[in-house]
């Protein structure tokens, strides 16, 4: 019986999570694993609200900034050839991976 990988993506740049998501679709075909995804999972709003006065006197006016968190998951059965370059794939400081096996 074949085992699976599961990969797990994140970052807040959806570009770069992107081509991440590209450049693991081309290993599996170039090796000729079976690949499930990217699926994409509910984007995370981290949202912060605060007042615009630093006193508190005056009108109530508030800055609002938010932050989303892009997220993937990518299943695909664990060749040693295919996790062999997974673990050489170049991945930018912002996108986080987690690797498991199921």
């Amino acid at each position: 019986m074949t085992q699976k990988a599961r990969i797990k993506l994140a970052s807040t740049d959806l570009s770069k999570l992107d081509t991440v998501c590209n450049e693991i679709k081309g290993i599996s075909e170039k090796v000729g694993v079976k690949l499930a995804g990217p699926q994409p999972l509910p984007t995370k709003k981290l949202r912060v609200v605060t007042r615009k006065s630093p006193c508190g006197n005056g009108t109530e006016t508030y800055d609002k900034w938010e932050m989303r968190i892009h997220r993937r998951v990518i299943d695909l059965t664990a060749d040693d050839r295919a996790m062999k370059q997974l673990m050489r794939l170049k991945v930018p400081d912002d996108v986080y991976i987690e690797l498991s096996l199921k």
